[in-house]
């Protein structure tokens, strides 16, 4: 009983430290140490950002389901935008922890900057799309002329601000570069915090609120997301962590722009690959109508949900990676992979283990239509099966790309999602009429597929000797 006793005490004061921010002595000393106490941070910031895509689905199912079917489709279509803005935290994590490692903070300071500017460049033309072309794209993904009265507006102020979403993102890539996961967990728990206090009341009109329907929920999103990037700015400016931007690091740096360029456009291209690949499945699943069509949205917020949380042990192995190779000390940076990789499969599988038991009762508590329950409910028990395997694969994703090798992971997305994962969707769920549970399975088998040969490539090695 003492010994229990002791480890629970034992754990409590390690994640009392990692919610601190306490060193993770990254580049020495316990390995399992060092990645519990990035991940506990980086697992926190990723539950809150699932919890409140949850929350947000829950409020918006109370609308009715043609406000959750514009949801998925808009989620669909701004996964370019994610894909933009975590390609660029993922580029600028992988320049700011090689420059932490070499211990040339002031080399880092600049990098950040230069990826602000980047920021605002890549963010104009969905910004353009989204204002004046929401009601064509809401077509276009298949979308009744009903959906598109009652959604288009969610869709407008959605693109219209995806500038707030890349850099809330990229920012707390460069928090996660520097090792300081716990300043971005907490810029983004004051984000969503305040934008899931917010949604019920612009949704609803509660309190002095006028009610806005479906728009409120993206303007809880936008006000909430700008206050947590006003809080990252001040701790860039003033705070006192390894990165402090002053006025003399401002000067545009247009060499470093390129670079970061190139090291980014690996990881957003990834993103694109997959998220286009994702935009393709919800147009194949919207031809089974409104019904298939929500209960995959309510089914892929629940996944998010499990999913956010395991980015964030794979967060902690690209810092991990990145800082090593920085300090030369590539054995200690494979090493942490697979261990990172062992921590994340136990909590997938206890993830799964949930979806097979309790599937049905999770859909019904944002619904109670039973066609869209069974849909959601089916959507999560074939997801599961692969879960192990989405494990193991992110944390490798993750450490290529910490590496600075964008370039592997970006041709597997290729040919394992576009060649493999749209053909066969399109085969089950139409050709062999399996319906929208084709789809699910496509899902599966692409993505374990893709964690098999990453696993291979990433025994190869060639990741060690990529300079940044």
């Amino acid at each position: 009983m003492n010994y229990i006793i002791k480890k629970i005490l034992s754990a409590w004061s390690l994640f009392r430290l990692g919610i601190a921010g306490a060193d993770a002595n990254i580049l020495s000393g316990n390995i399992d140490r060092a990645i519990i106490l990035l991940a506990i941070p980086m697992t926190l910031e990723m539950i809150m950002e699932s919890l409140f895509a949850i929350v947000d689905i829950f409020f918006v199912s109370k609308i009715g389901v043609n406000a959750i079917a514009v949801v998925g489709l808009t989620e669909s279509m701004l996964t370019i935008t994610y894909s933009l803005g975590w390609g660029l935290a993922m580029g600028t994590t992988a320049m700011i922890a090689r420059r932490v490692g070499e211990e040339d903070n002031d080399g880092a300071s600049v990098s950040a900057v230069q990826s602000i500017y980047l920021a605002l460049l890549v963010s104009l033309p969905i910004m353009f799309v989204g204002i004046f072309f929401s009601e064509d794209l809401l077509r276009l993904m298949g979308a009744t002329n009903e959906v598109i009265s009652e959604g288009s507006g969610y869709t407008k102020l959605t693109l219209g601000f995806n500038l707030i979403v890349i850099l809330l993102f990229l920012i707390n890539g460069i928090f996660r570069g520097a090792g300081d996961a716990a300043l971005a967990m907490r810029s983004l728990w004051i984000a969503n915090s305040i934008n899931i206090i917010l949604d019920p009341m612009l949704i609803f009109g509660i309190g002095p609120f006028p009610k806005f329907g479906i728009e409120g929920a993206a303007i809880a999103t936008i006000i909430g997301r700008s206050l947590g990037i006003i809080y990252q700015l001040y701790h860039l400016s003033r705070g006192k962590g390894l990165i402090k931007i002053h006025k003399d690091n401002w000067h545009l740096k247009p060499t470093i722009i390129w670079r970061l360029v190139k090291l980014s456009a690996g990881v957003t291209a990834q993103f694109i690959i997959s998220s286009a690949s994702w935009i393709f499945l919800m147009r194949i699943i919207s031809t089974f109508g409104s019904t298939a069509l929500a209960g995959y949205t309510i089914a892929i917020r629940i996944v998010i949900f499990t999913l956010m949380p395991a980015w964030g042990f794979s967060n902690a192995a690209a810092t991990m990676v990145g800082q090593n190779l920085g300090a030369n000390q590539p054995e200690r940076a494979e090493k942490a992979v697979w261990r990172t990789g062992m921590f994340n499969m136990i909590f997938m599988g206890t993830v799964m283990i949930v979806f097979f038991l309790f599937g049905d009762g999770i859909a019904e508590f944002f619904t109670k239509e039973k066609e869209v329950v069974d849909n959601a409910s089916k959507c999560l028990s074939i997801f599961a099966m692969g879960y192990l395997f989405y494990a193991f694969g992110m944390v490798l994703v993750q450490s290529f790309n910490g590496a600075g090798d964008t370039k592997t992971p970006t041709i597997m997305n290729l040919f394992i999602f576009w060649m493999l994962q749209i053909p066969l969707a399109y085969t089950l769920a139409i050709q062999l009429g399996f319906g929208a549970e084709g789809a699910y399975y496509s899902i599966v088998i692409s993505e374990s597929t893709f964690s098999v040969v990453g696993y291979f490539l990433f025994k190869k090695g060639k990741w060690k000797t990529i300079k940044v």
